[in-house]
Parts: structure tokens; C-alpha cells; sequence
């Protein structure tokens, strides 16, 4: 066997946290951050688009997601408690991207907002994945 066999898993870079993970750690992080604080500034938008897609406790659930989702981008952007800022970024977008962003069942006026944001969380969705991987290694 070599060090060229592409069947081998390979061992990361020792610089596999440094620069370029740190710059997508704090964008990613800021972004979800202030994404959620928008939500906070339009809470009452907020519940009433959680309800309208049948979320339970829609009061609740939304300013509850909303605050979870802020500190789970400040947890990652500064790398604070790693894993459960991940852990929570990488739940709300799962659950969220599937139910509330589900573009195959909007009217057409809002397909293409919806399908948007959908590919949107995606995104966030795929860079939150990444960075858990990171905080469990």
C-alpha cells in the first residue's frame, strides 16, 4: 500500500483548523446569527409564518428557534462550545429546511421565495455539517 492509494482514508492537514476554517466558521456563524436576529425584529412575521406552517406553539417555538439559532452562531463563529452550537445549527436547519421552506407545496406567488430559501439553508445546512465534523475531531 501507498501514501497514493485513493482507497485510503488520509489524516487531515495539521493546519486543517486554521486559517480559511476559522474565516467559514465566522461567516457561517454570523450569518445564521444575524439571520435569526432578523427574525427578532419581526417576531410577529415570524409567528405567523410559523403558523401558517402548522408549527405547534407557534409563540413559543418561533422566538425560541430564533434565540437558539443566535447563539448557536455566535457558539460557532467564536468556537465556543463547538459541538452544541453545531448540534443546534445542524437540528434547527434540518427541521426547518423540510417544513417551513417546503417550495413543492407553495402556491405559485411564493414557489420562488420559498425554494430560495430552501437552497439557502441547504447551503447552511452543508456548512454547519462540516464544522460539526470539526468539533468532534
Amino acid at each position: 500500500m501507498t501514501d497514493d492509494d485513493p482507497t485510503q482514508p488520509t489524516e487531515p492537514p495539521a493546519d486543517a483548523g486554521a486559517a480559511p476554517s476559522r474565516l467559514g466558521r465566522v461567516l457561517l456563524g454570523v450569518g445564521l446569527a444575524a439571520q435569526a436576529s432578523e427574525d427578532f425584529r419581526d417576531m410577529d412575521d415570524t409567528i405567523e409564518y410559523a403558523e401558517s406552517a402548522g408549527v405547534p406553539a407557534p409563540d413559543l417555538a418561533a422566538p425560541f428557534a430564533s434565540g437558539m439559532m443566535v447563539a448557536a452562531g455566535v457558539g460557532i463563529a467564536l468556537w465556543r462550545l463547538p459541538r452544541i452550537a453545531t448540534g443546534a445549527a445542524v437540528a434547527f436547519l434540518t427541521v426547518v429546511t423540510a417544513t417551513m421552506h417546503d417550495f413543492w407545496n407553495a402556491d405559485e406567488d411564493d414557489k420562488s421565495g420559498e425554494r430560495l430559501a430552501f437552497f439557502g439553508n441547504l447551503a447552511m445546512l452543508g456548512g454547519a455539517l462540516v464544522f460539526l465534523r470539526e468539533a468532534f475531531n
